[in-house]
């Protein structure tokens, strides 16, 4: 009889090993493959208190590599904060965890170093004091000029500060700033203060000068050489390429927007990007466009003013209209 239970005792052992063994082992990151858990996600980051501040070297040279796993955090990235990390581009973006801050009761701010096709960037993620994704924000963004260093800080009050300073000849440093503040009511970033790099005697740059400009509504509307508006063809007759730039109020009112907007009737085009908060509206007549912005565009200028105004339309001898190309 003894015999018989030390048998059946042998055989039940035996079945819940068997039953263990079959059982797969999740890794963490196999885990957050697909779902995301908040605990599990800040456990990524290390603790860091403030200030806190990043430079363009320090984030070139930094070499971590653990990766977030979570194609859930992947798609709260807009394709307009991507856009801004690495330009247009297909290749897949990996993220990488740097350090987070922690506000009682309050937004929880973490810096994420983001890889794509060799170039590194990085960016801010905030969640709110639920665990909730509220937004990203490019941090910083190295550039390719030699001449120039970035540096990007958050102070104890959690303003965002981009600064960059470039060498001159004759070994004169210019620099420039840029301020931003987290608005929780709009789950956006606002630009509260701005510094320009480059005096006002410096040429400004219009990056999309030379793309074609055949439809009705494309050229230059210019009120003075910083206020202007560029529109150009977009990929079909339904878009249109732009570039805003304007400075007013003596510095307090500077800003730029460049983007794609849709006709939405044949004299009015809007720019309301998905993952952006900015709606900003274009109204044509036939030598003017008139600006008007309908919803939050803080991040793209001061906290001053608005986007708003009239720009008369230059008219374009035969010389420049023959520079132009098809973009």
């Amino acid at each position: 009889m003894q015999d018989m239970v030390r048998y059946g005792i042998f055989l039940l052992l035996l079945a819940i090993a068997a039953c263990n063994n079959n059982k797969k082992t999740t890794t963490k990151e196999e885990e957050s493959d697909t779902a995301f858990n908040y605990e599990t996600f800040t456990g990524w980051f290390k603790g860091a208190s403030l200030p806190y501040q990043l430079t363009d070297s320090g984030l070139l040279n930094n070499e971590d590599t653990t990766t977030i796993r979570s194609e859930v955090f992947a798609h709260y990235i807009s394709d307009s904060v991507k856009t801004k990390l690495f330009g247009k581009t297909t290749a897949k973006v990996k993220y990488v965890p740097l350090v987070y801050f922690k506000q009682a009761n309050n937004e929880q701010y973490y810096v994420v170093k983001a890889v794509s096709g060799g170039k590194k960037t990085a960016m801010l993620a905030v969640f709110d004091k639920d665990a909730q994704f509220l937004n990203a924000f490019p941090f910083l963004v190295p550039d390719a000029d030699p001449k120039t260093s970035q540096v990007s800080s958050i102070d104890k009050y959690f303003s965002i500060n981009r600064a960059i300073s470039r060498k001159m000849p004759n070994d004169v440093i210019v620099e420039g700033k840029d301020v931003y503040a987290f608005d929780g009511a709009t789950k956006s970033f606002a630009l509260v203060m701005t510094d320009v790099l480059e005096d006002n005697n410096q040429e400004l740059i219009n990056p999309i000068d030379t793309l074609s400009k055949k439809t009705p509504f494309a050229g230059d509307y210019i009120k003075d050489k910083r206020n202007i508006v560029s529109i150009r063809d977009g990929h079909n007759e339904k878009e249109i390429q732009f570039f805003v730039h304007f400075e007013r109020m003596n510095g307090e009112c500077n800003g730029e927007l460049k983007g794609t907007a849709l006709m939405t009737s044949s004299k009015t085009a809007v720019y309301n990007q998905g993952g952006d908060p900015c709606r900003l509206e274009f109204h044509f007549t036939s030598n003017s466009v008139r600006l008007k912005e309908a919803e939050g565009c803080g991040q793209y200028r001061g906290v001053k003013c608005i986007i708003e105004g009239s720009f008369p339309k230059k008219r374009e001898s035969k010389t420049e209209s023959g520079k132009q190309k098809k973009s």
